[in-house]
């Protein structure tokens, strides 16, 4: 097995480069994302997202600030939101991966309808990560209260500032979904 550092090319938003060294050997991972086994080859250290994008061309689970400050790579890892870009594809294991793309399968989500209703995204870039938060939010919580809403959507940052759209929204899909919000 060889373990010598390579050089990994991750691409970022406007085309530019984020170059990432691993001292890793590749290996191969067998993921359940969105319902469907996918095979994959990485070194173990690479954020989750970059397998999503680069390897599995997901899309629309973004690339924000590469900390997990901001909320744009957001998945569900067995339901829960994760930060995909922290997260070693190493650590996923056996656990289930939703990406925004499987959110729906084969009609939009409620929440997704309820995006579009309010007229929530102005650039777009944050709101698949806010969508998956407010999904979480919602299998946990069919019925969140503005507090309970703005708890969880806390770690979502939308540049734009369309935080009153977004509360609105979740609580209209809460209320589609069989909730009182």
């Amino acid at each position: 097995m060889d373990t010598r550092p390579t050089l990994r090319r991750h691409p970022a938003k406007h085309n530019q480069t984020r170059l990432f060294l691993s001292a890793t050997s590749m290996n191969n991972y067998r993921l359940n994302i969105n319902g469907q086994q996918q095979t994959v080859s990485a070194a173990s250290d690479t954020p989750l997202l970059w397998v999503l994008r680069d390897a599995l061309g997901l899309f629309g689970t973004k690339f924000g600030c590469g900390m997990g400050l901001c909320g744009a790579c957001t998945v569900h890892l067995d339901g829960a939101a994760t930060r995909s870009c922290l997260l070693p594809v190493s650590a996923v294991g056996g656990q289930s991966i939703t990406t925004i793309e499987g959110l729906g399968s084969q009609e939009q989500h409620p929440l997704q309808k309820a995006w579009c209703e309010h007229d929530v995204p102005q650039c777009g870039y944050c709101q698949s990560g806010q969508i998956m938060t407010a999904a979480a939010l919602l299998k946990e919580n069919p019925s969140p209260n503005d507090d309970q809403i703005s708890e969880a959507m806390a770690g979502n940052i939308c540049r734009c500032g369309t935080y009153p759209r977004i509360r609105i929204a979740i609580k209209d899909a809460a209320r589609k979904m069989g909730g009182k919000s």
